[in-house]
């Protein structure tokens, strides 16, 4: 008895051609949306804000920034521009945040002013706690809560270095402070005397200034005005009592 073969079906052919032809169509499609895209105006910086700014100029931040108006908005990353921003010497903090379309926020953040000087020529100039000076001619917002510095050579490295100390001190303690004048011995080249707003006269050095503040605020909020020496040792005499020319102690302070 016999049996018939069954009939085997040809398997389905696949159409690579056409799926081919769609993927190119796709990617073509996609590329030309890039160029459309990259070339339209939506694509480009349409404004750039600049906020915080007080002793450095919008336009210094703009040429550090590097980035313009029709520049590409996806040409130069945030990071990038935080980064030439903050090299410049007022500048403590850059946060740059982009908003598309267009935006690009450029939030600075300078050191804080912690002393005054006043030129021979009557310009008085802001120094921050990094150690840099800015010109505070034209500044409305001086502040009286600061120190002035007088009798400072251009480029001395002991009032670079002394502007650095005022900078960790609290707000508060340096509110009290009222004037900053140079006063170098043998032992102590940073030797400094401060005249402070509560009527008394200290002497002591930049290198100890941090450490010594919190010893006098505490003489000046229990005594009454007098002369504070704090280097080696500490030393308080009250005006009103006529203090006597040490000339021991002054001997001892050059030896050491």
């Amino acid at each position: 008895m016999s049996s018939q073969m069954p009939v085997l079906k040809e398997p389905a052919r696949k159409r690579m051609g056409s799926r081919k032809l769609l993927t190119i169509l796709f990617l073509l499609f996609i590329a030309i949306l890039a160029v459309l895209f990259f070339n339209s105006s939506i694509s480009k910086i349409s404004e750039i804000q600049i906020e915080g700014t007080r002793f450095t100029a919008e336009e210094e931040v703009g040429q550090a920034a590097a980035v313009a108006v029709g520049d590409a908005f996806f040409g130069t990353s945030s990071a990038e521009i935080e980064a030439r921003v903050g090299t410049l010497p007022p500048v403590k903090e850059v946060a740059v945040t982009k908003v598309f379309p267009g935006v690009v926020k450029i939030a600075v953040t300078e050191h804080p002013v912690v002393a005054f000087e006043l030129s021979d020529q009557g310009e008085m100039t802001a120094l921050l706690s990094n150690g840099t000076s800015v010109d505070a001619s034209n500044d409305e917002l001086l502040l009286v809560d600061k120190p002035v510095l007088s009798g400072w050579a251009q480029g001395d490295p002991v009032k670079a270095e002394l502007t650095k100390q005022l900078g960790q001190i609290p707000a508060k303690q340096l509110s009290d402070l009222s004037e900053i004048i140079p006063n170098p011995s043998n032992a102590y080249p940073d030797r400094i005397v401060i005249y402070t707003r509560t009527k008394f006269e200290v002497v002591t050095a930049v290198s100890v200034l941090a450490d010594k503040i919190e010893a006098l605020n505490a003489v000046i909020e229990t005594q009454e005005p007098g002369k504070i020496t704090m280097l080696l040792a500490d030393t308080y005499v009250p005006f009103n009592n006529e203090p006597i020319e040490n000339a021991d102690s002054e001997q001892k302070e050059t030896t050491q």
